[in-house]
């Protein structure tokens, strides 16, 4: 690890049948998208890494209510559902981490992911010498939550974008359960006019 601690975004699931009118829209879910794409700007201006995560499911799994699931299909390889929100502003050249493509496995943590060459995200941040993401995105009670608790116990410092993230709520306060749950684990939160990336652009140029 790194001595010094280079940041990164990390966002977690901004697709489709996660956003209202999807098969498993979160209420107001796209609302986030403007906000993502501003956190995208700040990291992508000061060149730091940004990762995008998605469910990627086969058909038929386990995380389906036909095969035992709690939840309906969604995020199917290949479908429309799966694509990220068309106003998100995805970069060319962004990491992209797909998980749930085990048939066996819920694979809600980010870290159950990989990339096309079949890096697991905690393999891809290493490489990339980050220690400390930045995460929000879809949703707070589930990836969001499960992401953050997996980082920290892997060792990685680990910021909720609260203004950046929303909740399925199955049971009313799921989401608020979610964030007291990381910060207690040792998450910190922030807001986008907590965000001042001045001292990794001049570390970056020095």
């Amino acid at each position: 690890m790194n001595a010094i601690s280079k940041k990164a975004l990390l966002v977690v699931d901004m697709q489709n049948d996660f956003c209202p009118s999807g098969a498993l829209g979160v209420p107001e879910g796209d609302r986030v998208v403007p906000i993502l794409n501003k956190y995208i700007e700040i990291f992508r201006q000061a060149g730091l890494p940004i990762y995008f995560t998605r469910d990627w499911h086969p058909p038929v799994t386990v995380h389906f209510k036909p095969y035992g699931g709690v939840w309906p299909p969604h995020c199917v390889q290949g479908t429309h559902g799966a694509e990220f929100h068309p106003d998100l502003a995805v970069p060319p050249r962004a990491v992209i981490m797909s998980k749930g493509d085990d048939p066996k496995q819920d694979s809600y943590s980010a870290f159950f992911g990989h990339d096309e060459k079949g890096r697991s995200l905690a393999e891809v941040l290493r490489e990339d010498g980050v220690n400390h993401f930045y995460i929000g995105g879809l949703a707070t009670d589930y990836c969001v939550k499960e992401t953050s608790l997996d980082a920290i116990k892997d060792g990685f410092e680990v910021t909720v974008l609260i203004d950046g993230v929303k909740g399925v709520d199955l049971s009313p306060g799921d989401s608020e359960r979610a964030m007291e749950e990381v910060k207690r684990k040792g998450a910190l939160t922030a807001t986008l006019e907590d965000i001042d990336l001045t001292h990794e652009k001049k570390r970056k140029a020095g």
